[in-house]
């Protein structure tokens, strides 16, 4: 798979910034440019800094992950469906941070797509304990850096079968004081 590196591009599918599938070195080289081409076009301001060629991560489902400071509530973790679900099915449950994995467990049963993670109709059960730990592993680092941090998105943290683990494919951290044409990866 290939994916923009560019600090000005947080999301970055919707700029055509992420091609995935590609098999040989010719489609490689025919994809990067095609890739370069799409984002110049759809973010003509960005700043490129190149792009990321990495192995096709193959897994059971995709959550997203995030952390943010709630003006009330201090910092919050937040978990969903993640990929390219995430905004459009709203479907996320949130708790002050941090959680334990206990809580993180329970926010994850609390999803209406849980069902998707716990192996409905025969799909593979995903490593709900990986990603529970993920979640509070996320919402504790929030919890200690909530005076630099204002935000963490993890999108998407793909999990595999049950016993096989949980990894990051991307992730975004806000510091605090800066807007999204600042955002660092």
């Amino acid at each position: 798979m290939l994916k923009i590196a560019s600090p000005d591009l947080p999301h970055k599918t919707e700029v055509g910034g992420v091609v995935v599938g590609v098999g040989s070195e010719a489609e490689v080289r025919r994809a990067y440019a095609q890739m370069l081409d799409r984002v110049a076009t759809n973010a003509p301001n960005a700043t490129i800094d190149g792009v990321i060629v990495a192995p096709m991560a193959k897994g059971v489902a995709e959550l997203i992950l995030g952390s943010r400071i709630d003006p009330v509530f201090g910092p919050v973790v937040m978990v969903g469906l993640g990929g390219i679900f995430a905004e459009s099915l709203q479907d996320s449950a949130v708790q002050m941070a941090p959680v334990s994995e206990t809580q993180a467990m329970a926010m994850l049963k609390s999803l209406r797509a849980f069902a998707v993670l716990d192996g409905a109709r025969g799909r593979p059960r995903a490593d709900l304990d990986a990603a529970a730990r993920a979640v509070a592993a996320l919402s504790r680092f929030a919890a200690a850096h909530t005076d630099t941090i204002a935000e963490i998105d993890v999108n998407p943290l793909l999990l595999r079968a049950k016993g096989e683990g949980a990894v990051a494919l991307d992730a975004l951290l806000i510091p605090h004081g800066e807007g999204p044409s600042q955002d660092r990866h």
